[in-house]
């Protein structure tokens, strides 16, 4: 295999323009990378059983196309508006025969979030790897300008929810299980105009850390990754300010954003038996970008 300089190995996408709402690859007049035609699976996780939320585009999408090409059942969650997003994901892991369930659900809802699991946990026939991927991120620039409403989203998107699915989960995984969270370079290097953002992303990593201590003598191993500047339509709907689209990831050491197949692999990873003795770690996977 021959080497490929990953300062130029994706190119800067020229897809600047705004979407409206939470976004769709589907819109983006080029797409991110999620693996469709590049991941090759080499049976990693064969007869696993995976719950992952924000499924239908960006990180979540190739972490789904990635754990069916290894050999993983999936059950998909995502917004319902993103439907289109979700039938892309389906269509592209159909060859490998894996079970794909498709649990369109807005988790800001406690109960609507408990019965994703429950839902999950009943058509896979059990559940061993939850993935928690899902995020709400909207640029603002001024304090005074967040609103309560947009506060209480981020946080119960990016932070309840994953504690009432993590809790709802925890019920039915067995030893050998995985729970995987998503937290951010954000945590540890917040822009100034994500300030509600970066704090859920902070709350995550030190609620997966305490939680990763306390679920390891079960056997249940909880880890977490934190991604740096992604492409995904989550940056194109508002998750950016307009002028800062241009250049989205160049502050990275290797100049460049990131895309989404580049972070699956490690989602592979700490969900497979490989990781065995990783637990409470965060793998940071964003260029180069220094952290604590």
């Amino acid at each position: 295999m021959s080497l490929v300089n990953p300062v130029t190995q994706y190119p800067d996408n020229p897809d600047k323009e705004r979407q409206a709402g939470t976004g769709l690859d589907a819109d983006l007049d080029v797409k991110a990378e999620h693996g469709e035609g590049s991941y090759v699976g080499s049976a990693k996780l064969v007869g696993r059983r995976a719950l992952i939320t924000g499924a239908d585009s960006g990180i979540g999408r190739a972490v789904a196309i990635a754990y069916a090409r290894e050999g993983a059942d999936v059950a998909m969650n995502y917004l319902p508006a993103e439907q289109e997003d979700a039938d892309a994901v389906v269509a592209a892991v159909a060859d490998t025969g894996r079970k794909m369930v498709q649990l369109p659900t807005d988790i800001t809802d406690e109960q609507a979030a408990r019965k994703v699991v429950t839902d999950a946990v009943e058509q896979l026939g059990g559940l061993d790897v939850l993935v928690i991927v899902a995020g709400k991120q909207q640029a603002v620039e001024d304090i005074l300008d967040i609103t309560s409403e947009q506060f209480d989203e981020t946080y119960k998107t990016n932070v309840y929810a994953m504690f009432w699915m993590i809790q709802e989960a925890v019920k039915h995984l067995p030893a050998g299980s995985s729970i995987i969270t998503t937290s951010s370079i954000q945590a540890y290097s917040p822009s100034p105009h994500l300030v509600d953002y970066a704090s859920t992303k902070a709350a995550i990593n030190t609620f997966s850390k305490a939680l990763a201590q306390q679920l390891a003598p079960k056997g249940i191993r909880v880890n977490v990754v934190a991604p740096g500047p992604v492409w995904t339509p989550l940056q194109v709907s508002g998750g950016q300010p307009t002028d800062a689209l241009d250049s989205f990831g160049e502050d990275t050491p290797l100049g460049r954003m990131g895309q989404p197949i580049e972070m699956a692999p490690a989602y592979v990873f700490l969900a497979s038996p490989e990781s065995s003795y990783v637990v409470g770690e965060t793998l940071n996977l964003n260029g180069g970008m220094p952290t604590p």
